[in-house]
């Protein structure tokens, strides 16, 4: 391998699966590389999940402080918002794989260090803050890196496809993850979930080291500062794209935080137990898990803005619901729509920006998607948990399901003037090679520019 930053996966690797031989839904897989990183962070994430669910029981189990959780959550993800734009702009700077390669090993060797110190009982809280915040400056760097690195496996054609595959992966991990650490910690404790997802990283850095290299060149003109205040310039003059932000910023930090929030109800709510917390995080992760695979059959970004309003909304009045329930078995009904409703507008979000932003600003650009989503999510966990300490955690989550659903309303109303130079943004990626875009177009012969000038972005995206 050359330098840093003078080799990447640049293209769809020459080793495919034919497109006839898959279903439309799984089109991206067909490329090696992608296979490689999909099977790897799928085994990842759910160690990554199992890991979640074991440090929030345990932090709860150590200290039984409905504010603590708040706080190693704010701690866990604070970094995201801090450093994402500077892992944005080294991912348009620097070789993306290399990238992940780092970190991913810092993340295994902070999920090694905190299974040593569970499993010998030296844990302490402020050790758990420590290592939340290292593998927060970990993710920070990650996150966008992984968002950009989509388009390098599988180019611009599979690229819709490849997001929604790996949204469907994630929440695929969601569910069997704290399924898993439900069980393990009820038997053997938390520290052996610390463990598991520490062996598990031997999965996503084999695949990230099977993976076939291409050369091309990133450019790297100008300070990294420079081009961070560059990508931000690009977002606030993209008002199509800030919209979207700015809604999905609002529901990270009010409607996200009821995941922070889980132990209370599995616990006081509910009456149960680190099983129950497990379950209850499986039933949301089936429901993101359904809406990953449906945006995966989608062909084109045709109607995506209709889905992030009524996705939004339907979110909010979900865990409303939720909050209201006393009964098992309807609260974990009710977050199957909840979890739906919640990656539909993240995933939807996430193609619709990523088919309008030119690549030479896609990592900076999706860094401040990350601060939006992940970034936010740390000060509605400090939020919710001030909050849940005053007024309980239910009126805490009904409180913030009725934001989400005020900000869909809002948000549709507001932005119907930006279809046009919505529409505008996707067809100008098109004509520089976007597929994303073309594809709409070509299925649509006759009412295809129109339909994506009046439904694709009505709500403003």
């Amino acid at each position: 391998m050359s330098r840093m930053g003078d080799t990447d996966i640049s293209k769809p690797d020459d080793t495919t699966v034919g497109p006839s031989k898959l279903p439309y839904t799984f089109r991206a897989l067909r490329h090696r590389n992608f296979r490689l990183f999909f099977a790897g962070q799928f085994i990842s994430l759910t160690g990554t999940w199992m890991q979640s669910v074991a440090q929030s029981w345990l932090v709860y189990r150590m200290t039984g402080s409905v504010v603590l959780l708040g706080l190693i959550g704010f701690a866990s993800q604070i970094p995201v918002f801090i450093f994402t734009p500077i892992g944005g702009a080294t991912a348009d700077r620097h070789n993306r794989h290399r990238i992940l390669v780092l970190t991913q090993s810092a993340a295994m060797l902070l999920a090694f260090i905190l299974a040593f110190l569970t499993l010998t009982d030296r844990v302490q809280i402020w050790h758990l803050f420590v290592i939340a915040v290292g593998f927060g400056i970990a993710n920070a760097f990650d996150i966008p890196t992984r968002q950009a690195f989509a388009v390098d496996m599988v180019g611009k054609e599979d690229l819709i496809n490849a997001i929604a595959l790996n949204s469907s992966m994630f929440n695929g991990a969601r569910i069997v993850g704290p399924a898993i650490a439900g069980i393990l910690v009820a038997a053997v404790g938390e520290g052996w979930c610390f463990f598991g997802n520490a062996v598990s990283y031997v999965a996503v850095l084999s695949g990230l080291l099977l993976m076939k290299i291409s050369p091309v060149v990133r450019p790297r003109a100008g300070s990294t500062i420079s081009q961070i205040a560059e990508g931000f310039g690009y977002v606030i003059k993209a008002k199509p794209v800030l919209a979207l932000l700015l809604l999905l910023g609002l529901v990270s930090l009010m409607g996200m935080p009821y995941a922070v929030l889980m132990p209370i109800f599995a616990d006081q709510i509910l009456g149960g137990g680190s099983s129950t917390l497990g379950f209850l995080m499986g039933a949301s992760g089936t429901g993101a898990l359904i809406a990953a695979l449906a945006l995966a059959s989608r062909r084109n970004v045709l109607g995506l803005g209709k889905w992030v309003v009524f996705a939004c909304a339907g979110f909010g009045v979900s865990i409303i619901l939720f909050s209201l329930s006393r009964n098992f078995w309807l609260s974990a009904a009710l977050l199957v729509p909840a979890g739906f409703a919640m990656m539909t507008q993240m995933s939807s979000s996430n193609t619709l920006i990523q088919a309008m932003i030119p690549d030479d600003l896609r990592g900076r650009v999706m860094s401040v998607y990350s601060m939006m989503f992940m970034g936010m999510a740390p000060l509605g966990a400090l939020l919710a948990g001030t909050l849940a300490g005053y007024i309980g955690a239910p009126q805490t989550v009904a409180l913030g399901g009725l934001v989400c659903v005020i900000a869909a309303i809002v948000f549709r109303l507001t932005t119907v003037g930006l279809r046009d130079e919505a529409r505008a943004m996707i067809v100008s990626m098109q004509m520089t090679g976007g597929e994303p875009a073309s594809k709409a177009f070509a299925q649509h012969p006759i009412d295809g520019p129109e339909r994506l000038k009046t439904d694709q972005l009505s709500s403003g995206s």
